[in-house]
């Protein structure tokens, strides 16, 4: 389970990123790259990190899910993800 200032520093980054949006596409549209240069480093969506929503796991992350793949097989095997059952042949 990923640390909760690691949680919140990820939550940080989609905030930043949301707010500086608008200012982005004017600046790319524009071609200034300087005033890019200028914008907070988190405030490019490249630096958002996919997690998992319950435990924040930052590896196997499902995005269809959006849950790490280790949450995936708790979770099915427990039957609480409609529409996933185990295979069996």
């Amino acid at each position: 389970m990923a640390k909760e200032s690691v949680k919140a520093r990820e939550r940080k980054r989609i905030a930043t990123v949301a707010r500086y949006a608008e200012k982005r596409k004017a600046l790319k549209a524009a071609g200034d790259y300087e005033g890019l240069d200028k914008l907070p480093r988190n405030a490019s969506p490249v630096r958002v990190h996919n997690r998992d929503k319950i435990n924040g796991r930052p590896r196997g992350y499902m995005r269809k899910f959006g849950i790490s793949r280790v949450t995936f097989r708790e979770m099915a095997l427990a039957g609480k993800i409609p529409g996933v059952t185990k295979s069996s042949w």
